[in-house]
């Protein structure tokens, strides 16, 4: 048996199935949610699985992804944290950017860094750009600092020498004489988070991920304490932000690396999914209770990034991370985003939310707003009985006293209000959505929308019309596919090292010895977690620039053993003109980074076909009520329930689709068909 759990800022997701080895099928898919537990994430998890009294003695394969990171993050929640640096560079966290986001904005702040200028202190070293030492560490001259920190209260304290990317051997010997020294730290260095330049996006990187590191071990410590105690015996694997899973140990030792780690997972579900049923160019959205994500695939694979922003607006620069990311858009717009008017009047929802307590007003635990889940309540697109999952009515008193301040305001009844803020909240989704597509190139006409979480079966056909795309497709238990998505996971680890040079046939040389220190630097990772140098499998990526510019595209290689300069160069300048809507055919080629990803194919199922229970579609009608689709008018609409529906089942819109974990809206005009994997596909019919 396997089982993954996701912690999203509103509930907690458990997914188990039995696994069939000998048809590697899935058998026996069974979901648990309870509400997240900020502060004590571990009781969700321990209550979702209380829940459904699960029995780990009998799981083989226990995945997890997390909020720890980005919720400490962003409640500014982690540990006191020290910086030590390059003699002169006490003050990069400071300087940050000379961009500002809203260039015409005379009274832009720039953000409060995490590490105050008292705890920021320097040491005499230098490296040069060659990975020359031009002054020697001397380790004692910090304990000084050390002192201070101690006096202070620091918890962590994070390293980063000017050019240790190139050259880490300064932040090895200090880290090692803190280690030794002072063990009551949490140390990290630069080059243990990133080997990539850009002094302070890498500043950046390892101040956030020591900021975290306490909070993430002491969780992750927790929790499998609690695991063991249930009687789980094998390795917890943690899902990445980079779309794989890897090791407890891993991750405590770079927990900036979790950062959009449950996200990343549905992508990646979506990923195998879409490889299943033929449908390789997909934009994925998925929303939960605080926020909405979305992401480009395109022919089976999900866009990688190296460089991610949180925090970051149309007036905040944020806060740069360079890790391994899938490509993923996340607005505040969730379930429980709540509904507001601006000074002006015009009505907003989110980014704020009423995450899981109290929870929107509908849930009758003291919400005092007015949320999107509470307007879909009153549509009646979410059917009262079956309000999460059966377990809750929706409180109608609640949500009246919640919607009267903006009923007032905007002179309109509960229901206008509901429907405005239903189109509030698919306007937001559908600018996401461009951002992902249209705005790099893509036409979202060329691809299929899968939409999945708690909430994004609820809205996906209106975003789909709007976008003019073929079709959408609703997974089966899309409420809880983010966690589905990690039993599909493959191990993971991705090594980026910067090293520029003319990219040129004399080059080539060098460009596979680069490729071969971090391919041995893999093996070495993956042989101390017992996995043998066969088991891994190796993808090979340059970032590409023009000579001149100061950004690059990234490029993956076809075959290292075979490389084609004139093949290269070709593919480089489609990409470019692509992303950038120009090539530069007559200009040098740069290599800036080279990336590699090291991957371990986890023995995982395929997802089987489902045959057919011989219902007619009359028996898996639940109820017929009245149901209002805004422009489209208010229709009598059958509720249907999801399990009682067979492949095969084309019916026509107006209509609901029950399940324990999400609703699915097919507004009038369109039509639904189940398919031969149980999934929903809602295509327009006018």
């Amino acid at each position: 048996m396997r089982v993954a759990t996701d912690i999203g800022g509103t509930f907690t997701d458990l997914v188990f199935f039995d696994y069939d080895q000998k048809n590697k099928e899935v058998k026996n898919v069974e979901v648990s949610k309870s509400s997240t537990t900020p502060g004590e994430f571990e009781k969700g998890i321990l209550n979702a699985i209380d829940k459904i009294d699960l029995d780990l003695g009998t799981i083989e394969f226990f995945a997890h992804g997390t909020t720890v990171v980005i919720n400490a993050i962003t409640e500014r929640k982690g540990s006191k944290t020290a910086l030590i640096t390059t003699e002169g560079f006490r003050d990069v966290l400071e300087i940050a950017r000379g961009t500002r986001p809203d260039l015409y904005n005379f009274n832009f702040k720039k953000e409060e860094p995490f590490v105050e200028r008292y705890l920021r202190q320097e040491v005499k070293e230098r490296i040069n750009y060659l990975g020359e030492i031009i002054t020697p560490l001397e380790e004692s001259s910090v304990d000084k600092h050390i002192a201070e920190f101690i006096k202070e209260g620091v918890e962590a304290i994070a390293i980063c020498f000017l050019h240790g990317y190139k050259n880490p051997v300064h932040e090895k010997k200090l880290a090692d004489y803190i280690r030794s020294k002072y063990p009551q730290f949490e140390v990290i260095t630069s080059h243990e988070v990133t080997r990539e330049w850009r002094e302070y996006e890498r500043t950046s990187s390892t101040v956030l991920s020591a900021y975290v590191k306490p909070i993430a071990t002491k969780y992750l410590n927790n929790l499998t304490h609690n695991l063991q105690k249930l009687g789980y015996k094998n390795n917890l694997y943690i899902m990445q932000s980079n779309g794989g899973i890897t090791t407890v140990g891993d991750v405590k030792a770079n927990p900036i690396t979790l950062i959009e780690s449950g996200p990343a997972s549905g992508m990646l579900g979506a990923v195998v999914l879409g490889r299943t049923i033929g449908k390789e160019n997909l934009l994925v959205l998925d929303i939960g209770g605080t926020t909405a994500k979305c992401s480009l695939i395109e022919n089976g694979i999900p866009k990688i990034v190296t460089t991610y922003n949180i925090e970051k607006t149309k007036t905040q620069a944020g806060f740069p991370i360079l890790t391994p990311v899938i490509d993923i858009v996340e607005i505040g717009n969730g379930g429980g985003s709540i509904a507001w008017l601006d000074d002006g009047g015009k009505m907003c929802v989110g980014p704020k939310s009423a995450a899981a307590n109290p929870g929107p007003s509908s849930y009758g635990k003291g919400g005092t707003n007015f949320t999107t889940t509470d307007a879909n309540v009153v549509c009646n697109r979410i059917h009262q009985d079956y309000f999460l999952g059966g377990e809750l009515k929706p409180d109608f008193d609640s949500m009246e006293k919640a919607a009267r301040p903006l009923c007032e305001e905007l002179d309109m009844t509960m229901k206008e209000v509901a429907r405005g803020v239903i189109r509030v909240a698919n306007s937001n989704m559908i600018n996401a959505l461009k951002s992902v597509s249209v705005n790099k190139g893509y036409d979202p006409r060329d691809f299929s929308l899968m939409v999945i979480g708690g909430g994004g079966p609820m809205h996906g056909a209106y975003l789909a019309e709007e976008l003019q795309m073929p079709d959408v497709i609703v997974p089966l238990n899309a409420g809880v596919f983010s966690a589905f998505g990690m039993l599909m996971s493959d191990l993971r680890r991705d090594y980026i090292r910067t090293d520029v040079m003319d990219l040129n046939i004399d080059n080539f040389s060098m460009l596979k010895k680069v490729f071969q220190e971090m391919k041995n630097e893999a093996i070495k990772a993956y042989e101390r977690d017992a996995y043998q140098k066969y088991n891994i499998t190796f993808e090979y990526y340059l970032d590409l620039r023009y000579g001149g510019q100061e950004h690059s595209v990234k490029l993956r290689l076809a075959d290292l053993n075979n490389l084609k300069m004139d093949e290269i160069e070709k593919d480089f300048h489609q990409l470019h003109s692509k992303r950038y809507a120009f090539s530069l055919t007559d200009t040098k080629i740069e290599i800036v980074n080279y990336h590699l990803v090291a991957e371990v194919i986890v023995n995982k199922p395929v997802i089987a076909k489902v045959e057919a229970k011989g219902n007619a579609v009359k028996d898996a009608i639940i109820a017929t009520e009245r149901v209002d689709f805004d422009e489209s008018g208010i229709h009598e609409s059958c509720f249907y329930d999801r399990d009682k529906l067979d492949p095969g089942t084309t019916v026509q819109g107006p209509a609901i689709i029950v399940e324990q974990s999400t609703s699915t809206v097919v507004p009038p005009n369109h039509q639904f068909k189940i398919d031969e994997h149980a999934n929903i596909i809602i295509t327009k019919t006018q």
